[in-house]
């Protein structure tokens, strides 16, 4: 299954595609790594940035959404732009996961990963849309095994 996880920081959308088939996990090349919304207030730079996710999606065959769940209260909510951003890939005709830190680091604790994210041929800001991408496959792969024990 080829899911993008995304990290929405302010009006920038960071993603990275991670693809797991016959028991690996790969990074496809990809001809983007965030999208940015130059105008969130004007709902055409709204519908370009998500006419740009639809394209990448179709273009890279992506099955799934997976976006790092931002907090809506308190000193680390999320910025207005960064929830418009989520409402738009929301509506896109795709499943979207939303996934907590918390649920990341739970996921990512079952089944670390050895490799710095650098050393897998990705920018550092990119970690936290890594991680979420990471965490969601491993859920994937590893809820569905607890369910038959």
């Amino acid at each position: 299954m080829r899911v993008c996880g995304i990290e929405l920081k302010g009006a920038e959308a960071i993603i990275c595609l991670l693809d797991y088939q016959q028991g690996a996990f790969t990074i496809p090349d990809c001809r983007t790594r965030q999208f940015t919304v130059s105008n969130s207030a004007a709902a055409e730079s709204v519908r370009d940035f998500q006419f740009s996710v639809k394209k990448l999606i179709e273009d890279y065959k992506i099955e799934q959404l997976v976006i790092v769940e931002r907090m809506q209260k308190g000193k680390f909510a999320g910025s207005s732009t960064s929830f418009k951003l989520e409402a738009a890939l929301q509506l896109i005709d795709l499943p979207v996961t939303l996934m907590t830190t918390t649920q990341i680091k739970e996921w990512i604790k079952r089944n670390p990963l050895d490799v710095a994210v650098t050393e897998l041929g990705l920018k550092k800001f990119q970690q936290a849309a890594f991680s979420v991408a990471y965490a969601h496959q491993n859920k994937d792969l590893y809820s569905h095994a607890d369910d038959a024990e």
